[in-house]
């Protein structure tokens, strides 16, 4: 099984930018048309769909406003392969145009993770499976 996951953004173009910038992926140019735009690996596709793309599948009536901020409803988790590579990622957050909403952390199930969000205020979350060096798991 391979996941795409997809939002529906303002600009495309600069959240396909965002993205490829903070995580070194691909553009998937196969599946590039002119209201979608995609990052890809093997394991699968993060696309950026524009507001057209509310009426293409039937969800006009829940396309917020253009000035609204987005609700948190769902957001991804992308796994990075070393606590070093999330501190990179995390300290280009901000000169990319996204926010860091909680800084590195050590979580009680034994992951160093950040919470983020993209230009367009779309939360994430960067994740390693692993602790830096004398870091230890939270209490929950």
């Amino acid at each position: 099984m391979k996941l795409w996951f997809n939002l529906l953004c303002r600009d495309i173009e600069a959240q396909l930018r965002f993205y490829q910038a903070l995580l070194g992926l691909p553009e998937a140019e196969a599946s590039r048309s002119p209201i979608y735009r995609a990052l890809e690996t093997a394991d699968f596709q993060f696309g950026f769909n524009a507001h057209d793309a509310y009426a293409l599948l039937n969800l006009a009536d829940r396309q917020p406003p253009d000035n609204a901020v987005n609700p948190v409803v769902a957001y991804a988790t992308l796994m990075l392969d070393t606590p070093d590579a999330l501190n990179t990622a995390v300290a280009q957050v901000p000169a990319l145009g996204g926010r860091v909403l909680k800084a590195p952390y050590a979580t009680y199930y034994g992951q160093w993770q950040a919470v983020l969000c993209d230009p367009e205020g779309n939360v994430f979350r960067l994740s390693t499976l692993s602790l830096p060096d004398g870091a230890h798991p939270q209490k929950w």
